[in-house]
């Protein structure tokens, strides 16, 4: 066996430096009904499908004292609902400002393409903001031959049900030739829940949450420090390696395949 298909995450992995986009967008929904969360707080369920993601947040401690403060009973759906309703604007009118590819992540895209090795993708933005990123990312030289959204499956990640579609789009099996990028904690653990290898990225994604430029003013010791403590929550959520950004994922393919060559499986 050999690698035959590699599924990236968007934000964070191939567009969107730091996951900037979802993060502003679910602190203003939240600041909208009152509520005032955190970064750090909102960066926490990055990776889920985007309802699930607000009532993550709605379930934490803080969070839910601050709402039954302010409404003077627990969140509902209906709830729920309306958060997702100030969200969802909100996204669509900021997607396309933050599709700029990581650097290196075409070059990457065209070196996989070489090999013979299909591309795919999955998400936890519903199917209507990615009709809006595509286009400007594609212009951006990400162009994924296989997009799945979190609207287009029964229940996003931490399930494997967005992979599975990838694989299935490619008729690939065993999922042990399956690659899975992501810079999430959610979409790691869907990685393992596939049975697909693991690859988790840091330095330009959720657990950073920088912009390159952000990221290359960082002093040498506090990247590292940061980078140790990321390097570790991705790896006990499951990921088989650990990467600073795609730009040096295509060693970690070779090593993949090396080890199904000895016979190792995810």
């Amino acid at each position: 066996m050999k690698i035959d298909f590699v599924s990236f995450d968007w934000a964070g992995t191939i567009v969107d430096h730091g996951s900037r986009a979802p993060v502003a967008v679910f602190v203003a929904a939240f600041a909208a009904e009152g509520i005032e969360v955190t970064e750090e707080e909102a960066r926490v369920p990055m990776g889920m499908a985007k309802r699930a993601h607000i009532e993550t947040i709605l379930a934490m401690p803080r969070v839910q004292a601050l709402w039954l403060a302010r409404f003077g009973t627990p969140p509902t759906d209906a709830d729920i609902d309306r958060l997702y309703d100030l969200f969802l604007p909100r996204q669509m009118e900021s997607i396309e400002r933050h599709a700029d590819a990581i650097p290196g992540a075409p070059e990457l895209f065209a070196a996989l393409r070489k090999r013979g090795i299909k591309i795919g993708s999955s998400t936890g933005y519903a199917a209507e903001i990615m009709a809006k990123l595509l286009p400007v990312a594609a212009a951006n030289g990400i162009a994924p031959d296989h997009v799945c959204c979190a609207s287009d499956v029964a229940v996003g990640r931490p399930a494997p049900w967005m992979i599975y579609a990838g694989a299935q789009h490619f008729g690939i099996y065993p999922m042990a030739r399956v690659v899975v990028v992501d810079d999430t904690l959610a979409g790691i653990r869907a990685a393992r829940n596939a049975g697909c290898w693991a690859v988790g990225v840091v330095e330009s994604g959720n657990e950073f949450g920088l912009s390159a430029e952000a990221l290359a003013a960082l002093p040498a010791a506090e990247r590292a420090a940061r980078y140790a403590v990321a390097e570790a929550r991705l790896r006990e959520a499951g990921a088989h390696t650990v990467i600073a950004s795609v730009a040096s994922l295509l060693p970690e393919v070779e090593a993949f395949e090396a080890r199904l060559a000895a016979g190792e499986r995810p």
